[in-house]
């Protein structure tokens, strides 16, 4: 291989990666679900092995990339559209500790164990359980954190107060999509939550980009961008 075939092929490929880049934003950066990392390291495969393989025509790296690139812009389209897609594409997260109880089941679904889970929590700051009220495993594998209240960085007990229940904040409509198993977990039911949206300006679900619950809180409704 020439130096100038090579040159071509290394600029061919750094403009339709950046391009790719763009379109896709950056998720293949980020790296935030499995699949992205997977795709990451298989387009830089392909894209590494097609550039410095003489046999390889330039026509092919073209091929390769805007092939990859479609089918990736495709699953990342019906992500955005579809929340059963999405949670299948994407995942969910796993909550391994509720109400400051280990769930093992949970964590076993997450395929962890105990010291897996506490390397974690102390890569969070957090140097015991007993600090946590609740604990999600996200789909990238990083864990989310919500402290009682007594171990929060204000805590009441500077101000010689008793502590209060901590609440977690339950999502009831995700991009005009209702979450029933949700709404069945605090106890209501639709005609509670049609009253509350009505309250807020809203008519239907469809209407609502996100609704979530907090105990001591209240209904936070945000409006679907096509509503506003």
């Amino acid at each position: 291989m020439d130096i100038l075939e090579l040159s071509i092929k290394l600029v061919i490929g750094f403009l339709l990666l950046f391009f790719l880049i763009r379109v896709l934003g950056n998720k293949l950066i980020d790296q935030i679900t499995p699949f992205h990392f997977i795709s990451a390291v298989v387009l830089s495969e392909l894209l590494g092995n097609a550039v410095y393989d003489e046999t390889v025509p330039v026509i092919y790296i073209v091929y390769t990339i805007i092939i990859w690139g479609s089918l990736l812009f495709i699953f990342e389209y019906f992500a955005q559209k579809s929340l059963l897609f999405r949670h299948f594409f994407e995942g969910q997260p796993i909550m391994v500790i509720r109400n400051g109880q280990i769930d093992f089941e949970q964590l076993k679904k997450a395929r962890m164990n105990l010291n897996q889970l506490q390397s974690l929590l102390r890569q969070s700051e957090v140097f015991s359980i007993r600090e946590v009220a609740f604990a999600f495993i996200e789909s990238s594998g990083s864990i989310s954190i919500l402290k009682k209240s007594q171990y929060q960085k204000t805590t009441l007990e500077d101000f010689n107060m008793p502590p209060h229940p901590v609440y977690l904040p339950i999502t009831l409509i995700k991009d005009g999509e209702l979450i029933e198993e949700n709404l069945n977990e605090i106890n209501k039911d639709r005609e509670w939550l049609n009253d509350h949206l009505r309250t807020n300006g809203m008519r239907r679900v469809e209407d609502v980009m996100l609704a979530e619950w907090l105990e001591n809180d209240g209904l936070l409704v945000i409006p679907h961008y096509a509503h506003q």
